[in-house]
């Protein structure tokens, strides 16, 4: 390749102040006509928006005014068989000509693809694009997370949802900024961020940074800049009288680990509490027959149920101690992981054995209000699992049980303190919503200096 070549495509196209809006399904909820109009206005948007307040058809108008304005395609990219409830959406909502490919081919003017599914298109052929549920870009590495970083630069419309902006890393909330194509990765941190080193070096960038304190305010002012936030109607000024959540209740169930632990070659009396990743690890695996039987033994009380596990001996053992649960893996091919998840979303299939890296991102499933959930640091894993269930338009209350031995406590004090950092980041986020900053780029137009001795 050539070097010019090279530069021409790490560069982002020019940014666009966005369109006019002229369909607006009449059947959307205020907030949701709000917030479909500023997006479509913007152009480069990210709506960080909780589960159930209608992400869907926001994201099906703002590519419909875009396929009028445009008169190309445009193409919103969802995660693993969400595709289907935004065909679902659209029918509900009277948006004719939407299709979900599978392999590339289309004839439609909104086009749904799966996020591993998108190698099939070219971003030439779309002047805007959406990424539901953005935040799972965490979850694939390689060439899967490249090509659709690259994808979404040769776009000129772009937008992200995702309900949960990280709530203990504000450098990963501000890289969607680089994403829309607004301030870079380097100049935000440059500007908002430090380190111990006290520079911004490319080679440096996976060191430990921090907001610095006198620029938190105006970091989330700027984050506000080009993007909307929202867990409840009220957040924007409009009423909650229809989007009340039923009660969720959240059990943690202990296990007691009978295994000695050996440390340097001598057996422990007493068992411990895991304090690293390691160890908690080694806690898991000696733990892993009694926190199934126990997961099995809850879900047994509930006709429908999902248990969350994190790794293949947790899930095959769950399988074969409920004959009733039908288990999604990794090696699945995509055709039969989508096959039985849609099995589950008709009722079809009672219990359900899955990972939240997978599949705890964009479902609904309101008809199941039981969960086994085996906790880890995550707190977007857990709180994308739970609001599978316990979201807007769930009618019974939600029974959440979390299961881990006495010395897995480490990771619920973990979740208990990132939970109120998502908290907090979203009174932040709300609360800066209608500021704005000014981030005026500097212009370099002065003449170069050379030494006399060139002349």
């Amino acid at each position: 390749m050539e070097y010019i070549n090279f530069i021409e495509s790490k560069k982002h196209l020019a940014q666009s102040n966005g369109i006019k809006p002229v369909f607006i399904p009449d059947a959307m909820f205020d907030f949701q006509k709000y917030v479909a109009e500023r997006m479509i206005q913007k152009g480069r948007y990210a709506g960080f928006l909780d589960t159930g307040t209608g992400k869907t058809i926001i994201e099906l108008a703002t590519a419909n005014n875009y396929v009028r304005a445009t008169n190309k395609p445009s193409l919103i990219i969802t995660p693993l068989s969400v595709a289907d409830q935004h065909l679902a959406e659209a029918a509900k909502f009277g948006i004719d000509d939407v299709e979900h490919t599978k392999d590339g081919k289309y004839k439609g003017k909104i086009v749904l693809i799966n996020y591993e599914r998108l190698h099939y298109l070219n971003p030439s052929d779309f002047d805007c694009v959406i990424l539901d549920e953005s935040s799972i870009l965490k979850n694939f590495k390689g060439a899967i997370k490249t090509q659709i970083t690259s994808f979404l630069k040769k776009v000129k419309y772009r937008f992200l949802f995702t309900a949960t902006p990280s709530p203990n890393d504000f450098i990963e909330l501000g890289t969607s900024s680089e994403a829309l194509g607004y301030m870079g990765y380097t100049d935000m941190l440059g500007r908002f961020f430090a380190n111990n080193e006290n520079n911004i070096r490319p080679q440096d960038i996976g060191n430990k940074w921090y907001l610095k304190p006198h620029a938190y305010d105006d970091f989330f002012e700027w984050v506000s800049s080009w993007s909307v936030s929202m867990r409840r109607p009220s957040d924007l000024g409009f009423s909650d009288e229809k989007f009340i959540l039923p009660e969720l209740i959240i059990n943690n169930v202990f296990v007691k680990n009978d295994q000695n632990w050996v440390e340097n070659g001598r057996v422990l009396l007493f068992g411990k509490s895991a304090r690293t990743r390691s160890e908690i690890t080694k806690e898991e695996k000696m733990t892993l027959e009694k926190r199934c039987e126990k997961a099995v033994e809850l879900a047994s009380k509930h006709e429908t149920s999902v248990y969350w596990c994190n790794y293949n001996p947790e899930g095959d053992l769950l399988e074969r101690l409920d004959k009733d649960a039908y288990q999604v893996t990794g090696s699945m091919s995509i055709d039969k992981k989508e096959e039985i998840l849609k099995a589950f979303a008709k009722g079809e299939i009672k219990k359900l054995i899955t990972k939240p890296k997978m599949t705890a991102f964009g479902l609904n499933w309101q008809h199941c209000n039981h969960t086994v959930y085996f906790p880890t640091f995550s707190y977007e894993q857990w709180y994308q699992a739970i609001r599978r269930f316990w979201r807007f338009g769930q009618k019974n209350t939600v029974t959440a049980d979390r299961i881990l031995s006495e010395g897995q406590i480490r990771i619920l004090k973990a979740i208990d303190i990132k939970s109120k950092k998502a908290d907090e980041l979203f009174d932040k986020l709300n609360s800066t919503l209608n500021k704005k900053v000014d981030l005026r780029q500097r212009e370099f137009n002065k003449g170069m200096i050379t030494p006399k001795f060139l002349h």
